[in-house]
């Protein structure tokens, strides 16, 4: 993928997210999406192929939002980016540049790439494709207030079995006190307002309530993972 993008367009600047999301977890890789690309220029065109569809009959598409452009499979990846003011997707038809031959497996390479590649080059996204007001959306988790309870659930672990919650910042009014898999936990600051072991709950840097064990595992601990629930409340 990236010798297209620099056949097409050598001059751009290539950065890597990440390449350890989950074997088909397009919620995770929208998440580390949702993460990433605020803190990106104005105008960078994001590259994500998670496609367990490859190949199928699902549409291939380019959004373009405040933050950027983002191309990839319409399969609900770019989720957190479709609902932002000013936002639309248009469908990648053949009439984008593409592979002379395009793999049945591999639309990273011959499909997205090039499509990425002439945006960064400044192609009209009007010009290429129908707009699409049926993008796919993922069921995006998110909290709920049952008056003065927060509810959410777990909706990923990182590789430090830190877990990320459907909690986030804006959701958040004083609470000090969360509840998972039978534990209560306090809201601390930070990882080092925690002794070794033992677990708490924080706000992370994506802006979302996560439940930490400092130099360990929250989720081993608690035996919690995706769809775990979670409260928050004020004691």
């Amino acid at each position: 993928m990236k010798g297209v993008i620099l056949g097409i367009a050598p001059h751009v600047q290539l950065v890597d997210i990440t390449h350890d999301v989950a074997p088909h977890d397009v919620l995770e890789a929208a998440l580390a999406l949702e993460a990433a690309a605020p803190f990106f220029p104005a105008g960078t065109v994001h590259l994500a192929v998670v496609d367990p569809g490859v190949g199928s009959a699902r549409r291939a598409l380019v959004v373009a939002s405040a933050g950027g452009w983002f191309v990839g499979p319409d399969n609900g990846l770019f989720t957190p980016f479709l609902e932002g003011e000013g936002a639309r997707a248009v469908e990648l038809t053949a009439i984008w540049p593409r592979a002379a031959e395009v793999s049945t497996t591999f639309h990273g390479r011959d499909v997205f790439a090039p499509a990425a590649a002439h945006l960064a080059l400044g192609t009209e996204l009007a010009r290429r494709g129908p707009e699409l007001r049926d993008a796919v959306r993922l069921p995006w988790p998110v909290a709920r207030r049952v008056e003065s309870v927060l509810h959410g659930e777990v909706v990923h672990v990182d590789r430090f079995g830190n877990l990320i919650t459907s909690i986030a910042r804006r959701d958040l009014s004083g609470e000090n006190a969360v509840e998972i898999s039978g534990a209560t936990l306090a809201v601390v600051a930070t990882y080092s307002d925690l002794v070794p072991g033992e677990i708490g709950a924080l706000l992370g840097s994506a802006g979302r309530l996560e439940i930490a064990a400092r130099e360990d595992s929250a989720a081993a601990k608690l035996a919690a993972g995706r769809g775990t629930s979670v409260t928050a409340r004020r004691r």
